[in-house]
């Protein structure tokens, strides 16, 4: 018993130091999604497709981690992902593939970007969509199907490095 309670201790000490450390910065970062939703803009333009396969741990604060595929110009580009947000609780495996809106050059597609999420997961049954935009403009929407026990609503920052 006397374990469980440190590990509840640790666990709230965690969380209010991830909060403290990341909190203002995904605040910042939602309330600037918030104002330009990607899905009220009239001026998206297909640029190409993406498909995206990660892990999301989420106990209040969220992390996530995967990989992906970018189809642009006709070509295949691989990338990672990975990120640190804030809302959700549980572990799921999120497979997602979805559209991405103006991009212009390759170049613009790696670096931060915002994300919007939602979604639930028990079992292999889930719903789920997420929205990401950077600071070129570029839109990535994304359909999520995760496996695991979740429950996603949030925001986190999120980084893609091409490999």
């Amino acid at each position: 018993m006397a374990y469980s309670m440190i590990g509840v201790r640790l666990v709230a000490l965690w969380a209010r130091t991830w909060i403290a450390r990341w909190g203002a910065l995904v605040a910042g970062l939602l309330v600037a999604l918030a104002i330009t939703d990607p899905s009220a803009a009239d001026d998206l333009k297909k640029s190409g497709t993406v498909r995206v396969e990660q892990v999301q741990i989420a106990f209040i604060g969220s992390g996530n981690l995967g990989g992906g595929t970018l189809q642009f110009g006709g070509k295949s580009y691989e990338f990672t992902i990975g990120g640190l947000g804030i809302g959700g609780f549980g572990i799921s495996k999120i497979t997602a593939v979805g559209t991405v809106y103006n991009l212009d050059k390759l170049a613009h597609f790696p670096g931060a970007y915002a994300q919007g999420r939602y979604g639930l997961a028990v079992g292999d049954v889930s719903t789920g969509k997420l929205w990401l935009k950077n600071s070129h403009g570029v839109v990535i929407e994304l359909k999520a199907d995760r496996e695991g026990l979740a429950l996603s609503l949030g925001g986190d920052a999120i980084y893609i490095n091409l490999e």
